[in-house]
């Protein structure tokens, strides 16, 4: 099964929050009522999301976090990479982490089908995320991203 972990959950859901009010600062404190997330949870991942550019931060009685940038401009996929690391279905798709990577006869198309998730996730963004899941269209009545071409078949 392929599955995002808890916290990578989490922080979309945080992220989400942010991307209901973009310009509005959010304290760490405000994030876990509204998300009902605990609180040493969200510093956590607060700290994961501005380390990685999708936050910035404001102190004082005004501040909190906010989105570095307007929430179409943030990909799913950068959202999981901040928080996952590199986006790989296996071990092999990273080059350089098995051993038997150079005679595997899986590997091209294990990258294949990597490459379509990379891709998927690269053109749905933060906005898209915030929006109500309806026949798997987008608000602007567009369908989520698509898939351009299906992974080689491994008969072929």
């Amino acid at each position: 099964m392929i599955r995002m972990n808890k916290l990578t959950d989490y922080g979309v859901v945080l992220l989400t929050t942010f991307a209901h009010e973009p310009a509005l600062g959010i304290s760490a404190r405000e994030l876990s009522v509204r998300t009902e997330i605990p609180q040493p949870t969200v510093v956590k991942l607060l700290k994961t999301l501005l380390k990685a550019g999708l936050l910035v931060s404001q102190r004082g009685t005004k501040g909190g976090y906010a989105l570095a940038r307007s929430p179409e401009e943030i990909p799913v996929a950068a959202i999981i990479e901040a928080l996952e690391g590199p986006l790989a279905i296996t071990e092999c798709s990273l080059p350089g982490t098995c051993a038997h990577e150079r005679g595997c006869p899986a590997r091209p198309n294990w990258k294949a089908v990597n490459d379509v998730i990379q891709d998927a996730l690269s053109r749905l963004t933060l906005a898209d995320m915030t929006r109500p899941a309806s026949s798997g269209a987008t608000r602007t009545g567009s369908p989520l991203p698509a898939v351009d071409s299906a992974p080689r078949s491994i008969a072929s």
